[in-house]
């Protein structure tokens, strides 16, 4: 078993962390995108299925193909952001899991004969591997605004066309500026929101 981190690596990841809506006008660079995803590509989901896609949204031609489908209250933010993700997940992942689960290399079949299923692990992993992406930023020192607030049809249509990728949620990354935060949300209490049986 590991041992556990910091309290320092603690309120990095969780604790002092913000969803932020301002950000430093400082670019970030493909290397530090490279890095995010060898990081957060580690986290864990269904027989390894990985169905998670992302676009970093960073050109210019690139964040105007994204305006028209944010709602108002997101387009200041998300036109300043230095990059937006767009995380999504590829309905068709079970393509990949002859090599990603070799354990099992007809698992897959599985996900062809019941679609339904297909679309719930997809969307259920797709979305766990977005909040890993949101957490492995914080501890590469970047800041996250993660959002709904967008057309999914629009943006399918402007950056999946011909694709089996679907959106499920966009996130603003960056160095944050404090100045946009609001002020922080409180929480649940434990017994509100847990039980231990």
């Amino acid at each position: 078993m590991s041992d556990p981190v910091s309290a320092a690596v603690l309120d990095q990841a969780f604790v002092a962390a913000r969803t932020f809506n301002k950000f430093a006008d400082r670019p970030v660079d493909d290397a530090t995108l490279r890095r995010l995803y060898d990081l957060y590509k580690w986290g864990p989901t269904a027989l390894n299925a990985q169905p998670a896609r992302v676009v970093f949204v960073r050109s210019a031609a690139a964040k105007e193909k994204l305006k028209d489908a944010l709602a108002p209250g997101n387009v200041e933010k998300t036109m300043v952001a230095p990059v937006t993700a767009i995380v999504a997940y590829d309905a068709a992942f079970h393509e990949q899991l002859p090599t990603q689960f070799p354990a099992m290399p007809t698992v897959g079949d599985m996900y062809v004969k019941n679609p339904a299923l297909a679309a719930e692990t997809a969307m259920r992993n797709g979305s766990l591997q977005g909040a890993y992406l949101i957490i492995a930023a914080r501890l590469l020192g970047l800041d996250a605004g993660p959002m709904s607030g967008f057309d999914n049809a629009k943006v399918d249509a402007a950056f999946f066309a011909g694709s089996q990728w679907k959106s499920n949620f966009l996130v603003n990354l960056g160095w944050g500026d404090p100045s946009g935060n609001r002020p922080r949300g409180p929480r649940l209490a434990f017994e509100q929101a847990v039980r231990i049986e």
